[in-house]
């Protein structure tokens, strides 16, 4: 676990993150609060492609809880079975859709805890959510960026609350909104677990990575 850098160290990181990419967007295709939590849902240990492509026909039919409890758990396992999973995600969200309408009068909470409540929803999926939808300041650790986190000093911790916290306690106010996704895509495509593209990183002389590939 690298050291945390220091404030004006991941001033100038996310200066340049922000240069490079103004405006990060999340990669799963949705229409609507609904339909980024069930994608969202439906990304846990699967690729944001595969989710895309299992939703492409899933999300014409079903974008609201109602018509999702009208498809019902066999019609959704027909959409979804390429995803992994797909039997216990599929039954999640029903009974996902269930809570929505009776509960929520079937609109998606903008409330952290009420999120974490619905079946299949966990703190990554509900900050992902609040992020996205409601452009809520909220921390989605991945493994993405707990690995960036703690490789770089970015935002060390030893588990992924630990990583949340220090995104939220040492990167700079105006950076919050976008932080997660810019530290997604870095740690997707450059930061990569393996072999990192070192030599592509536009923050490597920032990095406290030791191992930096020449």
């Amino acid at each position: 676990m690298a050291r945390q850098l220091p404030y004006q160290t991941l001033r100038e990181i996310f200066s340049r993150f922000q240069a490079a990419d103004a405006e990060p967007k999340g990669e799963l295709d949705h229409v609507n609060a609904y339909t980024l939590l069930v994608a969202v849902a439906l990304s846990a240990q699967a690729t944001d492609s595969g989710v895309n492509k299992a939703t492409r026909a899933l999300f014409p039919i079903a974008d609201t809880p109602e018509k999702m409890l009208e498809l019902g758990e066999d019609g959704l396992i027909a959409h979804i079975k390429t995803i992994g999973l797909f039997r216990n995600k599929a039954r999640n969200v029903i009974k996902m859709a269930r809570i929505l309408v009776d509960e929520y009068g079937g609109e998606v909470p903008n409330s952290r805890a009420a999120l974490e409540g619905l079946p299949g929803v966990g703190r990554k999926t509900a900050n992902v959510v609040l992020n996205m939808w409601w452009h809520y300041p909220a921390q989605a650790v991945d493994t993405h960026i707990f690995r960036l986190g703690n490789r770089s000093g970015i935002a060390p911790g030893k588990d992924v609350v630990a990583v949340e916290r220090a995104i939220e306690d040492n990167i700079p106010a105006d950076f919050q909104l976008h932080a997660h996704h810019w530290m997604i895509l870095h740690g997707r495509y450059t930061c990569v677990a393996r072999k990192p593209k070192c030599a592509a990183c536009l923050i490597r002389d920032l990095c406290e990575y030791e191992d930096k590939n020449l």
